[in-house]
């Protein structure tokens, strides 16, 4: 459990350096990255000005569950529980749980076909962050896999999260 908090040791350890400024820190990640830039304006308050999630977890018990219904092997099982703890505590670090204690804005980006984290996700998470007040973005790419394998949906996740992170996060 470790890995989200080491992102933002990483970032103090270059504010300290004086490369960058800790104030003007984005997070911006796919996939597990995805599930760590909801986890970073969730789990971690104020360390971020902004985040943006492509194809990211934000419902850690039901993704492992929907693997346990889908048969995966046990040894992925057994990798999950042990990285992210027992199912009865998962709740506790995932992002849609905690959406009422986001500390800055997020732009969900996720394929509407994705079968390796499903697009409810990312619709789940919005609609937590909505219903707690929170700022938001979706971007829903039709016909879109967790790859983002067609170009045209890849340059669509591309330009949505420049003009978010610059509209969030603009040049001084």
């Amino acid at each position: 459990k470790k890995m989200q908090t080491d992102l933002s040791d990483g970032i103090a350890a270059l504010a300290e350096k004086g490369i960058v400024d800790p104030s003007r820190a984005c997070i911006v990640g796919a996939s597990y990255g995805g599930y760590a830039a909801m986890a970073g304006i969730t789990l971690q308050k104020d360390v971020y000005r902004c985040a943006v999630a492509v194809a990211g977890v934000s419902d850690l018990k039901r993704m492992v569950s929907r693997e346990y219904n889908e048969g995966r092997s046990q040894s992925l099982r057994d990798f999950r529980e042990e990285t992210m703890g027992p199912r009865s505590e998962m709740d506790s670090i995932s992002p849609a749980k905690l959406a009422d204690q986001a500390s800055a804005p997020i732009l969900l980006i996720h394929g509407r076909e994705d079968t390796v984290v499903p697009y409810s996700h990312s619709t789940q998470m919005a609609d937590k962050l909505k219903d707690n007040g929170k700022p938001y973005e979706l971007v829903s790419l039709d016909g879109e896999d967790h790859w983002l394998s067609l170009s045209a949906t890849r340059q669509q996740m591309l330009e949505a999260t420049m003009r978010f992170v610059q509209d969030h996060n603009p040049a001084d």
